[in-house]
């Protein structure tokens, strides 16, 4: 069957190298790579047949990976770490590819050679990264995002590192070569931002008039490879062109959708790719160069970290996020396979020096969910050797605080806390280790302290023993028990209200004494439901039945183990079972005329008037000789059925009555 019997190997291989992967909790491509080692020329069994035919189909992947970075690209995601990530990156690149030249000639390699490993070594894996930051909870948090800035701009160099080295192999004629490929690069980049700008969204928005989803995938696939081809004919990388085109595809009202219908062709296509790089391990070759590969594991992964830390330290990150970046991108990312593979197809490194990158990557990939889950008691141990370090504080009150809320977590959800405490004159102090977030609340005249609130120092300069009650605004679960951990330690009878993002955490919370918990997602969506359900005409006193029996399945831990909850819930239960409701009079109504004596409203429905809006002047608790007029609002509260009595003594149609369940109107 030739190579239609070779993708069918590599696939059933891929799968099951990812279900391994999946099991070990480890990246897919790792699983891919494995796949490739197995069904390789190399380990004997089942094996592919034509290598070269596969490698060819890989170069598809390639551009594949690259036309979805740049759709997935958007300058907002560098905007709050920006000058890290546009200034910072290119530094650290630099660094590293001098430190890789320097291990390159201690380890006798020549100096083409040297450059080359530096340059892959520069790179750091964002798959390996995000997967690491979902599983251990930290998505989120300020050092997650300079990583992930930074990631991307690393993710881009690739496109300008795959036309510079290969012209290290012969500087002399490379330099013209050079200079000619940035000018075509050039116009090729003026050339598609000016045409692809306006005739790419025409295209689509045409395409999309005919609903057919197989027409549009083929429509963006057509663009990606296809000025990919074109940038190969004029002379640059296959890669670089479909990368240029999702990048300004991505400008378009169709970006997105774009984006969503490639990533399972792109995902194929990957797997190919990674297959055909394990494919080119050779075990035999691994075990004879153990010590070496061992040791350059080693110094890539210190060095790097190093080279991190210290450039997110320079550019004002202190506290943790220093420590936070160094561990979590250590790592020879996946790119520099992309990149090995140009100088293995150019004869600019060899074999050797190939699956050598190739063992480093794929061992400090392996490495990195063990190192980055260091960074909380390394920080810890950092934190009891200089417990002196200072902490930045801004508008706390010369005379200190007391009895005042702390709020951990500057984001929006502990902004808009902070803003009507603010409006009510209560006293409380912010936590967060967000700069930008800082200098918003700064901005707005809030007491701040910059620093992480699970850190011991950072609460005693918010004066948490003092504190009458401490908000966890944050949403990531690890953060949240190291604050609760803390604060505990400090004062352990205080009362703390954390969120979660789910049952799991809830769960988890609830496990480190955490019982005033609230879920802004489950909240919002029983809100909907709540709001839909009156609208279906639902009696409110069923819904507010259904809603709370909900409310106590998922909060039930609360219920049952805090005695103050549960009343304050009972009474609140309490409250809804009588509904607050505005009638609005028609000048037809038999009550115009009449005052609320002569109506007899109590003694016929069993509702109360309890106030009367006339003119947008509200009348509370009106007297019983206070007579009604045309199109008064009254406001009465009474049990459902007591307001149907009222609605036919009122003789008004069901439309102009506005039920107000919980305080809330919905006119």
């Amino acid at each position: 069957m030739g190579i239609a019997a070779d993708i069918a190997i590599i696939i059933v291989a891929g799968l099951i190298g990812g279900v391994i992967a999946q099991q070990f909790k480890q990246p897919l491509i790792l699983g891919y790579i494995f796949a490739g080692v197995l069904v390789g020329p190399h380990t004997g069994g089942v094996t592919v047949g034509d290598i070269h035919e596969i490698e060819l189909l890989a170069e598809i992947g390639v551009a594949l990976l690259l036309f979805a970075l740049g759709l997935e690209f958007s300058f907002k995601e560098l905007k709050p770490v920006r000058n890290v990530a546009l200034i910072g990156t290119p530094i650290q690149m630099i660094l590293t590819i001098a430190y890789g030249y320097g291990l390159g000639w201690l380890l006798g390699w020549d100096w083409v050679s040297s450059v080359w490993f530096g340059s892959l070594i520069s790179l750091s894996s964002t798959m390996v990264l995000l997967k690491t930051l979902m599983s251990q909870g930290r998505l989120g948090t300020l050092s997650s995002r300079v990583m992930i800035g930074m990631l991307i701009v690393q993710d881009l160099a690739v496109v300008p590192l795959m036309i510079i080295l290969p012209q290290l192999n012969d500087p002399e004629a490379g330099l013209p070569i050079l200079g000619l490929a940035a000018l075509k690069a050039t116009v090729f980049l003026a050339m598609m931002i000016f045409l692809g700008t306006r005739l790419l969204p025409r295209l689509m928005a045409y395409i999309a008039t005919w609903n057919s989803r197989e027409l549009f995938l083929l429509a963006i696939t057509a663009i990606g490879l296809g000025i990919g081809y074109t940038t190969y004919l004029f002379g640059l990388s296959f890669a670089f062109g479909a990368f240029v085109a999702g990048m300004v595809l991505s400008e378009s009202d169709y970006g997105h959708q774009a984006l969503s219908d490639i990533i399972p062709l792109r995902d194929i296509f990957a797997l190919l790719f990674f297959a055909s790089v394990g494919m080119l391990l050779d075990p035999a070759l691994l075990l004879a160069n153990l010590g070496t590969v061992l040791l350059l594991v080693l110094l890539v992964s210190a060095g790097k970290a190093v080279i991190f830390g210290s450039i997110s330290w320079a550019f004002g990150y202190y506290n943790v996020v220093p420590l936070a970046v160094g561990l979590g991108l250590f790592q020879v990312g996946e790119f520099a396979f992309v990149l090995a593979r140009v100088g293995l197809n150019t004869g600019s490194i060899g074999e050797e020096l190939y699956s050598l990158v190739l063992n480093t990557a794929i061992v400090t990939m392996v490495l990195t969910p063990f190192v980055s889950g260091f960074t909380a008691p390394l920080y810890a141990l950092r934190k009891r050797w200089f417990k002196h370090e200072p902490v930045q504080t801004v508008n706390l009150p010369q005379t200190g605080l007391r009895e005042h809320v702390v709020i951990a977590g500057g984001g929006r959800v502990g902004q808009y806390v902070a803003e009507v405490l603010q409006r009510l004159n209560l006293a409380f102090v912010l936590i967060e280790l967000d700069f930008r977030r800082v200098e918003e609340a700064k901005a707005a005249e809030m007491p701040v302290i910059f620093g992480d609130a699970s850190q011991e120092v950072v609460l005693e300069a918010a004066q948490v023993e003092h504190a009458c009650l401490v908000l966890i605004t944050v949403p990531a679960v690890l953060t949240t028990q190291s604050i609760v951990d803390q604060v505990r330690h400090i004062k352990s009878d205080i009362h703390i209200v954390a969120r979660a993002e789910g049952i799991e955490q809830m769960r988890a919370l609830h496990d480190h004494g955490v019982y005033e918990i609230v879920q802004p997602e489950f909240e919002a969506g029983l809100e909907i439901t709540r709001q839909a359900l009156l609208h279906l005409n639902i009696p409110a006193a069923e819904i507010r039945q259904f809603t709370d029996s909900i409310r106590r399945e998922l909060y039930a831990p609360l219920y049952e183990t805090h005695k103050e909850y549960r009343t304050i819930a009972q009474l609140q239960n309490a409250t809804h079972l009588l509904d607050l409701t505005w009638v609005s009079l028609p000048p037809t109504s038999p009550l115009v005329g009449q005052s609320i004596k002569e109506a007899a409203i109590r003694r016929q429905t069993g509702a109360s008037v309890v106030g009367v809006m006339r003119n947008n002047i509200l009348h509370p608790n009106p007297e019983i000789d206070y007579r009604f007029a045309a199109d008064d609002l009254v406001a009465v509260i009474g049990t459902t059925r007591q307001i149907e009595a009222l609605r036919h003594l009122a003789d008004v149609p069901a439309h102009s009555i506005n039920t107000v369940d919980g305080h809330e109107a919905h006119f």
